[in-house]
């Protein structure tokens, strides 16, 4: 039987009341290795050169044909899809051809780079684990959000340096920088964005939405 507890988000729903969670309790990583010997027990005969064979033909797979724009369904498991973002670290060509001919633009794209990779479960997946599961709550109490240890001006201040620094601003750079998970860290950014004094606004939807400021 596994455990969890009950948490609560930062933000609250549109008519006040509290949002709570259930979070899994999780008290060990399966490595390679111990996946493999898992592996072997159900597969029986089977070798775990065979089965270190078929995961790296799959990672190789992965590798190959999902930058070209293709997603990868495995029956009985699921669906695996790239998630795309704007690479900070290089700044793209047009954002230095700007930059030498003097332009000082609102918002300075860079590169499209791969960020992560998205997992949607095969729902028998979900019905076979649900019908073996068992949860029992630990504790009576809810685990409320951690208080930011920013003040909303230090947070604001933050913003605007990376801002003034790179052109823009993702939710990720926020996130970090104010030491907030990223639920919360989108949610103060409504509340900026929501207060025109704050001199923040946003370009771009979706993953391809950045904080820039306001008429720089």
């Amino acid at each position: 039987m596994a455990n969890y507890t009950l948490q609560e988000l930062p933000e609250k729903m549109a008519d006040g009341k509290k949002i709570v969670f259930p979070k899994m309790q999780t008290y060990s990583l399966h490595d390679y290795e111990t996946v493999i010997k898992h592996m072997r027990t159900y597969a029986g005969s089977v070798s775990d050169g065979l089965i270190r064979a078929v995961f790296d033909a799959l990672v190789s797979t992965m590798q190959s044909w999902m930058p070209l724009g293709h997603s990868i369904k495995i029956d009985g498991l699921g669906v695996f899809s790239l998630s795309l973002g704007f690479d900070t670290s290089t700044p793209s060509e047009k954002a230095n051809s700007q930059e030498q001919q003097g332009e000082n633009p609102k918002t300075k794209y860079r590169h499209v780079c791969i960020k992560g990779i998205n997992f949607k479960p095969d729902p028998e997946l979900l019905k076979e684990m649900n019908s073996q599961a068992a949860f029992d709550r630990v504790s009576t109490d809810i685990v409320a959000p951690k208080k930011n240890k920013y003040s909303r001006e230090e947070r604001l201040a933050k913003a605007k340096a990376i801002m003034e620094t790179y052109g823009y601003m993702t939710l990720t750079d926020y996130a970090l920088a104010t030491e907030q998970s990223r639920s919360a860290a989108s949610n103060d950014l409504k509340q900026l964005v929501a207060d025109a004094d704050s001199g923040i606004t946003t370009r771009g939807s979706h993953s391809h939405k950045v904080w820039v400021i306001t008429n720089p």
